[in-house]
């Protein structure tokens, strides 16, 4: 299996493209501001043929970059609906604005072709099965993609803005909840096997287990306390 990751933008968004192999049909996950040239850079050195994009969640850091990449290689986006509507009103979707000169580098609004994710359904795209899992918390339509372990390959665990080395997604933006992310921390992240490659929307790759075992609100989440958890740092816009 071949994963090509970058960091994008003013946010440094992780962007996926995701194949069985070199040479095949890909996956773009959560291409975000200033992604585009990264795909494309990331298309051309792995000969690679995008088939579709899914994105985790809806806020303007994961999204920015959605019509253009669909446009060029002319694919459908995945979205849970109850993101959809952040393609199009990336403000009301932070509740503030982010700026004329910044939005003068977005291309707002849908691709032609956009498809809804549903909670506990199986993507099959380029010959790989993405598991859709709803984890609400960080927003409202927020959603991970899990891969199944292959052959001497791990299972893979895309989080989006749930869950990252040694913190979690914010939950202060329109649509956030800290209760609910908690909720979907256990329901999402703890019965995954210690041995699940975690990788997020910001930051570096880590693992379930370095997770269960070091995280301060999977551990408390674990241990039934998570309610107290409300000073260590949080991630994403």
């Amino acid at each position: 299996m071949l994963i090509a990751g970058f960091p994008a933008g003013a946010w440094g968004t992780n962007c996926y493209l995701v194949a069985p192999a070199a040479g095949e049909e890909c996956v773009i996950i959560d291409p975000g501001h200033q992604a585009a040239q990264g795909v494309e850079d990331a298309v051309r050195k792995h000969r690679l043929k995008p088939v579709a994009v899914i994105l985790t969640h809806g806020h303007i850091d994961h999204v920015a970059s959605v019509v253009p990449v669909c446009g060029a290689h002319d694919v459908p986006a995945w979205i849970h609906p109850e993101d959809r509507f952040m393609m199009s009103d990336p403000e009301k979707a932070l509740g503030r604005s982010i700026g004329q000169q910044l939005m003068g580098e977005l291309t707002v609004g849908e691709p032609d072709d956009v498809k809804e994710l549903t909670d506990g359904s199986a993507l099959e795209l380029a010959g790989m099965e993405f598991s859709v899992a709803h984890a609400p918390g960080h927003t409202k339509g927020s959603v991970t993609f899990r891969m199944p372990e292959q052959a001497d390959i791990p299972p893979v665990f895309f989080s989006g803005d749930l869950l990252f080395a040694g913190s979690i997604g914010r939950t202060d933006l329109p649509g956030g909840d800290h209760a609910e992310i908690l909720r979907s921390l256990e329901r999402v992240c703890l019965p995954l096997d210690d041995s699940t490659v975690v990788l997020s929307g910001h930051g570096p790759q880590t693992t379930i287990g370095r997770e269960r075992a070091t995280n301060p609100y999977l551990r408390e989440v674990a241990a039934g306390r998570g309610d107290g958890v409300t000073a260590a740092p949080r991630r994403g816009m």
